[in-house]
């Protein structure tokens, strides 16, 4: 009687030939997405934040479970005025991209969250990074619950990092908060003049960046009791960028102003 079985041999083979097919579509597949988050970043970068969020919507639908998406999609997030959103994604990613990568941004979107605790938490895993310092001082300074003294002596440290002032941005975050710290602590002739160096930098910004600075300027002046100034510098950071971060936070805290009369 004939065998009519396949042999063992040939079901192997053409196991192992299905896998190695699977495995290559799956790294085309994979290269395509690591091709458009680039992409995305290289957008969020030029500050074009739309074409950015438009890359990493489809993605994100798709490979939700992915670390990498979840990170560079958070980072859309982020800049486009959504902090909530992203700080969920960040959490996810650090579990497997680590904190070293991850937790500077998730501070970051605690602070805007108003958040400072959590800031506070997360900073710790990265405490040497210039972004988690920068984002950790704005939080104790600015955010509900932030310990304004420790803010204060972090913002006199970043004043004084010559790496982290090597940008025109950083130069400028670094005089926003120190014209915060000193603000709050009355001293508003140095506040005054923090905020007119970091006025200075305005041109050498990206728009984005305009515009985070903006809204922290607008704190200060806040905290100096000129409120028309700070509704003032509320309004030019959202004219500036008006689908980002800085402009997101600018508008909230100017809803928080009382009408003009």
């Amino acid at each position: 009687m004939e065998d009519l079985g396949v042999p063992l041999s040939v079901v192997i083979a053409a196991a192992a030939l299905f896998f190695l097919l699977w495995f290559l579509l799956y790294q085309v597949r994979l290269g395509r997405v690591t091709e458009t988050l680039i992409d995305a970043e290289e957008a969020l970068d030029r500050g074009e934040v739309e074409r950015a969020r438009e890359l990493v919507a489809p993605i994100l639908a798709r490979y939700p479970q992915l670390a990498i998406v979840q990170d560079v999609a958070a980072d859309v997030l982020y800049a486009t005025g959504d902090p909530l959103s992203a700080a969920s994604l960040y959490e996810r990613a650090m579990k497997k991209l680590g904190a070293e990568r991850v937790a500077p941004k998730l501070v970051a979107a605690y602070a805007a969250l108003n958040r400072a605790g959590d800031a506070r938490r997360v900073a710790a895993m990265a405490p040497s990074d210039p972004m988690t310092r920068l984002a950790l001082t704005w939080s104790e300074l600015a955010a509900t619950g932030g310990d304004r003294q420790k803010g204060r002596a972090l913002a006199d440290e970043v004043a004084r990092d010559t790496e982290l002032r090597s940008t025109p941005a950083g130069d400028a975050m670094a005089d926003v908060l120190e014209a915060i710290a000193a603000a709050r602590a009355g001293e508003t002739t140095r506040a005054r003049g923090a905020l007119d160096r970091a006025s200075a930098l305005r041109e050498q910004l990206a728009a984005q960046d305009r515009a985070f600075v903006g809204y922290l300027g607008g704190v200060a002046l806040l905290e100096m009791g000129a409120r028309g100034d700070a509704r003032e510098t509320w309004t030019m950071a959202m004219d500036a960028a008006p689908e980002t971060i800085g402009a997101a936070l600018a508008r909230r805290e100017r809803s928080h102003l009382p009408e003009q009369t």
